[in-house]
Formats: C-alpha cells, structure tokens, sequence
C-alpha cells in the first residue's frame, strides 16, 4: 500500500528543518533542502518500518490543506 505525507521543510541557521505534517515526530534536519529532502525520506520510511514492527498503523493522509494569502 502506498500513502502520501506531507512534507514541510523550514530555513534554520544550520540549514533545513524538515518535518512530515501528518506524522509530527518524523523530524530531521539537514546543511541543504537536498539533504534535508533525503534525511526525511529516509526517517519516513523508518518510521513506517518500526510500526509494522509493533503491528501499529501508521498515520494516514486524511487531511486537506490549502494554502491562503494574507496581506500583512
């Protein structure tokens, strides 16, 4: 089964933070957007490994999201 995350990628002094939206606790940083893209990739599908491990279903992508402009 496939599912998609969303991926939120925030600039920090040492480079990237980056973070799936879904899945709070899938967390990583990296010195690029490149790297930091990989680091998540890579704890996302650790995370998705350690809960069939546990036989635990791991957060679905349910949500809907849009993005809205403000003028401040």
């Amino acid at each position: 089964m496939k599912s998609f995350y969303t991926a939120k990628y925030t600039p920090i002094d040492s480079g990237y933070m980056g973070q799936i939206v879904e899945w709070p606790e899938v967390v990583t940083e990296g010195s690029t957007l490149e790297e930091c893209r990989a680091m998540l990739e890579d704890a996302l599908k650790e995370m998705v490994a350690a809960y069939a491990d546990m036989k635990k279903e791991p957060p679905l992508n349910k949500a809907f999201f849009e993005q809205l402009l403000v003028e401040i």
